[in-house]
């Protein structure tokens, strides 16, 4: 992770903040039990009442289509995108507010610019999309009631918020709205912490404008809070919040960043499996910026992309992958190449992650591994090509052969995701063969297979070392 990428997780730190959110959502995690309103009132020992087994069904039925779903898109989008060097340069750079505020009246975005991004979502297989109503630097997006500033008083002119929510549900894509409790522009958004009345202020302010974006839009998905610096859950009235929220929009779920445990955990720039039971989600930059970075080029390639979606499906969670357009609206070319790929992908290999399971599978330096019930999928990223140790035998045939160590139970059928082609296996206690392959690989960036099994597959490499014949070689280390 580089110093960009980590600049939010740094702030948290140097404030003391995040070991306060680890500990909430470790607690949430261990007793798998949290209210609807993100209470996280279940501790961990206690026996479930009532109350818990329907606040668990709550959550099932309010986060059943977001566990199908898998793939987001995030939408970094605000005045730091006028800058166009990511989107804490009013902190890194020291800017005075005065002269920050000079970027609203100069943030023009073509009308209408959140319809590309819907579209580009939709074609790159993303089920869902969150955007930054307002970020750390306090712009609202929306027509709020509560601040000038704001996208409809000041450069834009209109309501970019509205344009977002059209634009997704046009293109029959779930709604979800980034909100950041820290503010640098509101005058007691660092002084609550220390003055009473301050903190009253800026709280009655923090929850009107939740509750207008509650309000205003119809029905909203996911609520995705970030950064509760300067003050604690208490302070900030979290369960007030959140009960607010959920009387508003009582199908919606929200996030574990406004210092309770919520319904889903967010690593954040790496892939960290919550405990079973457990909602989480990764978000993650497409190159190594939140915000428009113009000269930030270390774009993630559709590989990666392709293997970190396994591998967040393989643990059970979602892939939140970040966009910065520009100023005008209009998304990096780099973004649109990368991830329009990556949809052309999933049109054949889609259903090896959405609606898959948890997968128990170690890892493999070859392939990644996803699993829905009885199904294992093998995302083979390195193709074995052919087997030159028969080169020499007078009836050798070409093939390519790929062997997994370890799966458990038996298969029972195995084909290319790519082609419907079958392949012929066999099977013993230490591996699973693959064989007939063709020489070059039938996909790219990955080739999927699809196996068959007759139980919940399993794929535990260091389970059969013991078992392996060795030949009178011993095992060491």
């Amino acid at each position: 992770m580089n110093g960009m990428e980590s600049t939010r997780r740094r702030f948290l730190k140097q404030a003391g903040a995040a070991g306060a959110m680890a500990l909430a959502a470790g607690n949430a995690e261990g007793s798998g039990l949290t209210g609807v309103a993100g209470s996280g009132a279940q501790t961990s020992g206690a026996a479930p009442t009532p109350e818990d087994a329907k606040e668990v069904a709550s959550r099932e039925a309010r986060m059943q289509w977001w566990r199908e779903a898998k793939f987001g898109m995030f939408i970094h989008w605000g005045l730091y995108s006028v800058i166009g060097q990511h989107e804490w340069a009013k902190e890194t750079e020291g800017v005075p507010i005065p002269q920050y505020e000079l970027l609203a009246k100069n943030f023009h975005p073509q009308p209408n610019a959140a319809r590309a991004w819907a579209q580009l979502a939709k074609r790159a297989g993303q089920r869902y999309m969150v955007m930054t109503t307002k970020h750390h630097e306090g712009f609202c997006n929306w027509d709020t009631k509560l601040t000038d500033y704001n996208a409809m008083q000041q450069g834009p002119g209109r309501d970019l918020v509205r344009e977002y929510v059209d634009a997704a549900r046009a293109e029959g894509l779930r709604v979800g709205f980034y909100y950041s409790l820290m503010d640098w522009h509101h005058p007691d958004g660092a002084r609550s912490k220390t003055d009473e009345a301050a903190r009253r202020r800026f709280v009655d302010y923090t929850h009107g404008l939740i509750r207008e974006l509650m309000t205003n839009y119809g029905k909203i998905d996911v609520l995705w809070y970030d950064v509760d610096w300067p003050l604690t859950p208490d302070e900030w009235e979290s369960e007030k919040m959140n009960a607010m929220v959920f009387e508003l929009q009582p199908e919606i779920i929200v996030n574990n960043r406004n210092g309770l445990p919520g319904d889903f955990s967010t690593p954040e720039q790496h892939i960290e499996a919550s405990e079973a039971g457990r909602a989480w989600e990764t978000c993650m930059t497409l190159n190594d910026s939140w915000g428009f970075n113009r000269y930030d080029h270390a774009w993630k390639t559709p590989e990666v992309i392709v293997d970190n979606l396994a591998t967040v499906s393989k643990g059970g969670g979602n892939y939140l992958l970040n966009i910065g357009p520009e100023p005008d609206g209009s998304i990096p070319p780099a973004s649109v190449e990368v991830l329009e790929t990556v949809g052309k992908w999933l049109e054949t290999n889609g259903k090896a992650f959405y609606g898959t399971d948890r997968c128990n599978a170690g890892g493999n330096v070859n392939a990644n591994y996803t699993r829905r019930g009885n199904t294992l999928y093998i995302h083979q990223h390195f193709w074995p090509g052919h087997t030159p140790a028969a080169e020499w035998l007078s009836f050798y045939q070409p093939e390519a052969v790929i062997a997994i160590g370890g799966l458990k139970p038996k298969a029972l059928s195995a084909r290319l995701l790519k082609t419907g082609q079958k392949v012929k296996f066999t099977q013993d206690e230490f591996s699973l063969r693959l064989t007939g392959l063709p020489i070059e690989a039938p996909d790219q960036p990955a080739t999927v297979i699809e196996v068959e099994c007759d139980g919940e597959p399993m794929v535990d490499h260091a389970a059969m070392r013991p078992l392996w014949p060795r030949y009178k070689v011993g095992i060491s280390g």
